[in-house]
């Protein structure tokens, strides 16, 4: 069983997004979470999730949204996550996060934007006691002082990209690191040492997709059905069984993700 715990299957690039979480299920992938971008895809990612056999979903705003985002936005993720309390398809918030790697981004107003929402959406997670989903671009410690400040129960730092200490501070804060395709391509030398010494607890997998495709798509979009073959690329690093690599994968999203675990139970 492989859980692909990051995946925009509602994006435009799927004209059949049942079709395509079909294909994943036969490739494996016995879980995908979709995780919204905005507050326009809140209803697109519940209901696609709910329509599947094999789908989850997370609400929040990305912060490569937040420029176009209105502050009543925030009021309105809030109404939504308490509404969807009741869904046992709703897994978390997010995808939310810091993107310091846009330069358009970081210009002092949409900086101060950008972690304005992410510090009130870490205060829903909070106050709802639920897990987060993090955007990490260029920005893992300004996304680890706020998460020291405003603690949630842990949750995925998607498509990891940081330092050894920067990836044990995320886990001690509760937190479990994405990798995807990033990780298949030979020269990423910093991700894939990551992810051959980082404990067998720490690590998520997840395709992105349509994005982040693995270096044999690249520069095709990527489908979850990638995520088995991601896997095997994680097994070679680690030299581990791959059946071990699903198996403990799986494991840590549940954990992290518990309400996916209840489903996964049930």
């Amino acid at each position: 069983m492989f859980i692909d715990s990051h995946c925009h299957l509602d994006a435009a690039e799927f004209v059949d997004p049942t079709g395509m979480a079909a294909g994943a299920a036969a490739a494996g992938v016995d879980w995908i979470v979709i995780p919204a971008v905005a507050r326009a895809n809140f209803d697109a990612v519940a209901t696609l999730s709910r329509a599947l056999p094999n789908g989850v979903y997370a609400l929040g705003i990305h912060p490569v949204c937040v420029p176009q985002a209105a502050v009543d936005d925030l009021a309105r993720l809030r109404e939504r996550v308490g509404a969807a309390i009741g869904d046992p398809r709703f897994v978390g918030v997010g995808e939310i996060g810091l993107d310091f790697f846009i330069p358009e981004l970081t210009q002092p107003a949409l900086r101060d934007k950008q972690e304005h929402f992410y510090v009130e959406q870490l205060k829903i997670a909070r106050d709802f006691g639920l897990p987060v989903i993090l955007h990490v671009r260029r920005s893992q410690d300004t996304v680890l002082k706020h998460l020291r400040r405003h603690r949630v129960s842990g949750g995925i730092a998607h498509a990891f990209n940081g330092s050894a200490q920067q990836a044990q501070a995320f886990i001690d804060l509760g937190f479990v690191l994405g990798f995807g395709g990033a990780m298949t391509f030979t020269r990423a030398l910093k991700i894939r040492r990551l992810a051959a010494t980082l404990p067998d607890a720490a690590l998520a997998l997840e395709t992105d997709a349509p994005d982040i495709s693995p270096a044999w798509l690249h520069p095709a979009s990527n489908s979850p059905a990638q995520l088995p073959r991601i896997a095997a690329v994680l097994a070679e690093l680690r030299g581990q069984p791959l059946a071990d690599i699903a198996r403990q994968t799986s494991h840590n999203v549940a954990r992290v993700l518990p309400r996916l675990g209840n489903l996964m139970m049930a």
